[in-house]
């Protein structure tokens, strides 16, 4: 077991140091047990040409960068571990469907998700790339990471996000937009040159797409509709990977998901808590106190109250084969999705991978 010291929040680069101890590899008992039979359920679910999907073939290049990014998390690596072969089919499917463009789709199954595929990909792959050795693999996983990276900057919109199509016009949307600035930052903690501009100008978009009420809508039109809590989580889940920690609109989004989301014990939401989670995580049990000073403990976020009522749920909903069904809102993406997302929650605290690190 190998123990880092770290802040509870980074909030500046004088943030306090070292406010508590995180233990890395740990998953609290007996949750190490519900993740280890979720990762195993996900490895027999892998198809025999590498890839993870949902039912009918749908949403394939998502699917296997985020079940492949959970096996990550385990602690396994290309270069050995339990799940290695796994990784080693995983990455060589995606691979396979980069095109000359830089855009990472197979389009057949993908529908209007592929935008939100190459992101997941981009991420996946650049933290395979990190931990690579081998010669020829690596220059390809280069090549591909900077190719991908070249493609996000081609397409980005002139409001600075992303739309879930390639052509660049003037439409974009919050949720293509959260994953392709995480892949960035994933590139970017590679080692892949990442231009600072196409960051500034994605972070400028989601400030111009916060509404009165301090959270984030889909796009940056008043059109877009109401801020979404699930929206404004992985705003700052993007936020943080980003750099931007104790900025007003942090804080600001911060304060709208608390209100939203925090008063929820009983329900659990795929794509909400996927995000939400990593943003609890990073703040730890102290980091909301810090960036918020005056506020009283029955009003702080913390990672201790958060686990324990959503590690619970997890435990609790799991079937015997070792997935989960999923929630009524994300059914329809099968329990591959459910699974991915649960065991990347669950494997926070084991702290293996650059993204998920305080």
């Amino acid at each position: 077991m190998k123990c880092t010291s770290t802040s509870a929040v980074l909030v500046t680069l004088a943030s306090l140091i070292a406010a508590e101890q995180v233990c890395a590899d740990e998953i609290p008992p007996p949750y190490d047990q519900t993740a280890k039979k979720g990762l195993e359920w996900l490895a027999k679910a892998q198809d025999p040409d590498g890839y993870w999907a949902s039912p009918g073939d749908s949403f394939p290049v998502a699917l296997t960068a985020l079940s492949g990014t959970a096996m990550l998390m385990e602690g396994s690596t290309l270069r050995g571990g339990k799940y290695a072969d796994n990784l080693h089919r995983a990455t060589g499917w995606l691979i396979k469907c980069a095109q000359s463009n830089g855009l990472i789709s197979q389009f057949k199954g993908e529908g209007e998700g592929y935008m939100h595929g190459h992101g997941y990909a981009l991420l996946f792959l650049a933290q395979v790339y990190g931990e690579e050795e081998e010669r020829k693999l690596r220059s390809r996983l280069e090549d591909l990471l900077t190719q991908g990276v070249s493609f996000l900057g081609r397409r980005q919109s002139s409001h600075g996000g992303w739309s879930y199509y390639t052509s660049k016009d003037e439409w974009d949307e919050v949720s293509v937009t959260v994953t392709q600035m995480q892949a960035l930052r994933a590139c970017r903690n590679a080692g892949i040159a990442v231009p600072k501009e196409m960051i500034d100008r994605a972070r400028k978009y989601l400030r111009d797409c916060t509404t009165e009420e301090g959270g984030i809508r889909y796009g940056k039109s008043t059109m877009a509709g109401h801020a979404r809590p699930a929206l404004t989580a992985a705003a700052i889940a993007s936020a943080f990977s980003a750099g931007e920690y104790n900025s007003s609109n942090v804080r600001q989004w911060l304060e709208y998901c608390r209100k939203g989301l925090w008063g929820r014990r009983t329900s659990y939401d795929e794509y909400t808590d996927y995000y939400w989670a990593q943003c609890i995580y990073m703040l730890g049990d102290k980091g909301w106190s810090d960036l918020f000073p005056g506020s009283v403990p029955g009003e702080q976020v913390t990672w201790t109250t958060y686990r324990k009522h959503t590690f619970d749920f997890l435990r609790r909903t799991q079937n015997a084969d070792g997935s989960w069904s999923g929630s009524k809102n994300w059914r329809h993406f099968g329990p591959v999705y459910s699974t991915a997302t649960a065991l990347t929650i669950l494997q926070l605290d084991k702290a293996t991978l650059p993204m998920y690190q305080r």
